[in-house]
C-alpha cells in the first residue's frame, strides 16, 4: 500500500539523501515543511539556490565566499605571517570559533587517500604552493584531522614546503587519533593551536 503521495514521497527521499539525516528524520522535517506556513519553505528554497548560485571558491585561500575574496582574507587586521592548512571550509568555521587564531587559512577540499582518490592533484596544495613560494608566509600550521588521511596530508605536505624554508607545525595535544576537528570543542582546538609542534624529517 502506497503510504504517501508522489510529491511527499519526493520530499522524504530528498531530505533523506542530506547527510546526517535517516528516514524518521526526513519525515519530521517534510511534515515541518508542510505544516509551516508557505513562506517558509520559500525562504528555504530561495536560500539555497541562492547559495548555490553565489557561493564560490576565494580567489586566495579557496575556502567558500560569495566575494571574489573571503572575508578573513580580506581583513587586514590578521597575521599573514601564519597560514593555517586545513582539510574543509567547515574546519575553518571551527577554527575561527576558538577565537585563538588570528593568521590566514588555505582548504585543501579533502585528504590524500591512501587507497583511492583524491590524489595530491584534485586537492588545492598546488595554489598552497603558490602562496608559500611569494615569501611571506613564515609558520604553515597543519591542521589536517588526526585520520590516516589527515596524517598522511600533513607528511605530503610538509615534504613539500620544508625546501621554501618556511617552519612548518601540526597541530598537537588534546585532539584525539581518529577525531574530526570540526566536532572538537573549543577547549581542545585552543590547546592544540597552542602546542603545535614543528614537524621535523623523518
Amino acid at each position: 500500500m502506497k503510504l504517501s503521495s508522489g510529491s511527499l514521497a519526493r520530499l522524504i527521499n530528498e531530505l533523506a539523501g542530506l547527510p546526517g539525516i535517516g528516514p524518521k528524520s526526513a519525515q519530521r522535517l517534510a511534515f515541518y515543511l508542510l505544516n509551516a506556513p508557505l513562506e517558509t519553505a520559500e525562504n528555504l528554497a530561495n536560500a539555497i539556490l541562492e547559495a548555490r548560485k553565489n557561493i564560490r571558491y576565494c580567489s586566495l585561500c579557496a575556502n567558500l565566499t560569495d566575494a571574489e575574496m573571503c572575508p578573513i582574507c580580506a581583513d587586514p587586521r590578521r597575521n599573514r605571517e601564519v597560514l593555517c592548512v586545513v582539510e574543509e571550509p567547515k574546519d575553518v568555521l571551527a577554527m575561527e570559533k576558538v577565537r585563538a587564531y588570528k593568521g590566514l587559512y588555505h582548504v585543501l577540499h579533502g585528504a590524500i587517500s591512501v587507497r583511492d582518490n583524491p590524489g595530491p592533484d584534485q586537492l588545492t596544495i598546488q595554489q598552497l604552493m603558490n602562496r608559500l613560494q611569494k615569501g611571506q608566509i613564515k609558520e604553515v600550521i597543519l591542521a589536517t584531522n588526526p585520520t590516516m588521511e589527515g596524517d598522511a596530508t600533513a607528511l605530503y605536505l610538509a615534504e613539500q614546503i620544508r625546501p621554501l624554508g618556511v617552519k612548518v607545525t601540526r597541530l598537537a595535544h588534546g585532539l584525539p587519533v581518529g577525531a574530526s576537528i570540526e566536532y572538537a570543542d573549543e577547549i581542545t582546538l585552543t590547546r592544540a593551536l597552542e602546542g603545535r609542534q614543528e614537524l621535523n624529517k623523518q
